[in-house]
């Protein structure tokens, strides 16, 4: 079979920009791989995705015109049902192969094969391999199902159309051309009320040409690129815009450089399809205004990129990403300039107006702001972090306790005051970066006005901590906060909604709790804050408490094996619920360690063993009797843990959980023969206990550093 590369596109109006890259990857993929699937396309051909503003276009290399025939084997029938005594076919047999096309002619050639415990009928026939048209109108139909769109648009046809008047379509923007080539040739497929064709069209006001015509399926990015004056390809006009920002930073000088957001690279990306960067400027005197505040504003609402100097300061430069290329962009520029000047003197007024109350005296404003219609207020809210902050703030540094909880405190406090100022109301994505700039112009220490903004992180995986102790504080009774009073309410998060962002609040208490390690016991937390909702209606103490330290686990278990940890080490680690999370680290390097030992396994099993016997005896107790001690291996294995036990745990007591383990291994040997020449279930009941006793207090010494069971394999 003759092979060429293929080219798919539809031509549409404006695709939703921040959904563009993923569109136009899925569309491509599915097409690969249904025509993978025909048979029409190899496995190692290679994908080329388009997609620009104006079109989804996918290229593929090695596509045949016509699937190779394929040997099908179809079941009929048990042979007992299909053939009489006298070998002769059924009816039942005849009216089957009448619907496969064949007849009795066809019975001697039948196949007998086993299946299951009886021998049954199979018919083996040769299916005609599909041919391009055929199976690229099914892949373009599956790739049009698969789109990821939230939701589509329903318009009507246009008059020309396979299908016009009255008649529509849904599609996530009306289309309106569709390009099938397969090399020169052109593939008689429809899609959407279009069939298909060579022509395309580039932008809308600068194409060379119009329409283009595509003269085969490789030269489409070339004739794209020439005559229509369109980059196709995402990721190669990303590339060129990447480019030319720098270029032009270099040409503003003085060290400058463009911000650094992936996100808005994309987005713009997304919304030209010949790229050329301007440079514009503002008045300096809006340098006055937060940077944040201006970039915030620049990116969000205008798509510019803002200019950094080497110190990583706002500029009074920015750059434009425009469309279009005219001999002259002094309009363009100036356009744009005066498009953003409103903007920014918007976000000067909200400053300047925002300065004239404290923090302080909007504190009362938020007792009228709804948190949760059975949590209460943003006030009510703030008194109960103010409470939580100030118990961690005191158990955290006995010796300057009294600052800490002060400054702690009053970082509480004040944290959500800047929800009700106008800069957050337009910008609520400055929450807590506008309240230390608003507490430092009203006198506050910088730690209190450090805290108030990083009580919100880390707001993502990766994100850095909070830089200070006060913010570390007042960062994990706010995520504590959350966390109880949505769990007590039973305010669950579920497999495919998590609204509070409960997920990543526990990862954040668990980030803070083991990169600081703190001297914070993870049930004295819950159980702290659970109590600053004792009068809230229907909160259930015990799903704050107990239930959420379940969760609080299960987060960290995943953590732990995402960082490289094996699901035994994690459980056998996580299995005592050990409290002090900043712990867990080197409790589980203390696992793998022992793991590495050759009597580990042994020592594992045996655990698991005790474990077992254990639980069939609840009168047992950690008393040993060494006048009860018999047998010369229980006696030996007493003696041994006298002398290594204390050991171990002086090792546990002082941190060194690596060396406790390593020193309990020692006891491998008397533990073997123990199991080995020792009957623990004896007859006697003083003897029974007595052995019962002896392998208690051997399970407990072996599992305070982590349930060492969960290694055996």
């Amino acid at each position: 079979m003759s092979s060429a590369s293929l080219l798919v596109e539809l031509f549409v109006e404006e695709l939703p920009p921040k959904a563009l890259k993923k569109l136009g990857d899925a569309f491509a993929g599915v097409l690969r791989d249904q025509l993978v699937a025909q048979g029409l396309a190899e496995a190692g051909a290679v994908l080329t995705a388009y997609a620009s503003p104006r079109r989804l276009a996918a290229h593929l290399t090695h596509v045949a015109e016509r699937a190779a025939d394929k040997a099908v084997s179809q079941k009929l029938m048990p042979v007992a049902v299909g053939l009489d005594a006298s070998g002769q076919p059924t009816p039942a047999l005849l009216k089957r192969l009448g619907a496969l096309g064949a007849d009795a002619s066809a019975v001697p050639g039948l196949k007998r094969a086993m299946d299951g415990k009886a021998e049954a009928l199979f018919y083996e026939s040769t299916a005609k391999g599909a041919t391009l048209a055929e199976g690229l109108q099914k892949a373009l139909a599956e790739a049009i199902a698969k789109l990821p769109i939230p939701k589509v648009m329903s318009y009507q046809l246009e008059e020309g159309s396979e299908l016009p008047g009255w008649s529509s379509v849904s599609f996530v923007r009306p289309a309106h051309g569709l390009v099938a080539l397969h090399g020169d040739a052109v593939v008689a497929i429809e899609a959407l009320g279009l069939k298909a064709g060579r022509e395309t069209h580039g932008h809308r006001f600068e194409a060379a040409v119009d329409p283009v015509v595509l003269r085969d399926a490789n030269s489409y990015a070339l004739q794209l690129q020439e005559d229509g004056a369109v980059i196709a390809s995402f990721e190669a006009r990303r590339a060129e815009i990447a480019r030319q920002l720098a270029a032009a930073a270099i040409k503003v000088g003085g060290g400058a450089v463009p911000i650094h957001d992936d996100a808005l690279l994309d987005e713009v990306t997304a919304l030209v399809e010949r790229p050329n960067v301007l440079i514009c400027s503002f008045e300096r005197e809006f340098l006055e205004v937060p940077q944040e505040c201006l970039i915030l504003t620049m990116k969000a609402n205008q798509k510019y990129f803002p200019l950094l100097d080497a110190s990583n300061k706002l500029t009074h430069n920015f750059l434009v990403v425009s469309n279009i290329s005219p001999d002259d962009a002094s309009a363009v520029i100036e356009g744009n300039e005066r498009v953003v000047r409103p903007r920014l003197a918007d976000a000067k007024f909200f400053f300047d107006q925002d300065r004239k109350k404290s923090l302080a005296s909007r504190v009362e404003s938020l007792g009228k702001v709804v948190y949760h219609n059975k949590l209460g207020t943003q006030g009510e809210r703030v008194q109960r972090v103010m409470h939580i902050a100030r118990g961690i703030a005191e158990k955290l540094d006995n010796s300057t306790g009294a600052t800490l909880a002060a400054q702690a405190t009053q970082a509480a406090q004040l944290a959500k005051a800047d929800l009700v100022t106008d800069m957050v109301g337009e910008f609520p994505e400055l929450q807590g970066t506008m309240g230390r700039y608003y507490a430092l112009h009203d006198g506050l220490d910088a730690a209190v006005a450090d805290a108030i903004e990083d009580h919100y992180k880390p707001r993502f995986a990766g994100d850095e901590l909070p830089r200070n102790t006060v913010g570390l504080v007042v960062a994990l009774a706010d995520k504590l906060e959350t966390l109880v009073g949505m769990f007590g309410i039973g305010n669950l998060p579920t497999g495919d909604r998590d609204p509070f962002a409960l997920r990543r609040h526990a990862l954040g208490v668990i980030r803070m709790l083991t990169e600081k390690d703190l001297p914070l016991g993870l049930d004295a937390l819950l159980q702290d804050a659970a109590a600053q909702f004792k009068d809230i209606a229907g909160f259930e103490s015990s799903k704050a408490t107990v239930e959420l330290q379940d969760f609080i686990l299960d987060r960290l278990a995943g953590s732990l094996r995402e960082q490289g940890a094996s699901a035994q080490e994690v459980d056998a680690v996580l299995a005592p619920r050990p409290q002090r999370l900043g712990e867990v680290p080197k409790l589980l390097a203390a696992v793998r360690a022992f793991a590495a030992l050759p009597a580990a396994a042994a020592l594992a099993a045996a655990n698991k063993r005790i474990g077992n016997i254990l639980k069939k005896a609840p009168e047992a107790d950690a008393h040993v009797s060494a006048l009860l001690l018999q047998e010369p291996a229980e006696k030996a294995l007493h003696a041994a843990m006298a002398q290594v036990v204390p050991a171990a745990n002086a090792q546990f007591e002082a941190g060194d959980y690596t060396a406790s383990l390593q020193t309990l291994a020692v006891l491998r040997e008397p533990v073997d023969a123990f199991f080995t020449d020792v009957m623990v279930n004896a007859e006697q009941a003083d003897l029974r206990l007595n052995r019962l006793g002896l392998l208690m207090s051997l399970h407990a010494a072996m599992n305070r550093v982590a349930q060492l069971e969960r290694l055996a394999v």
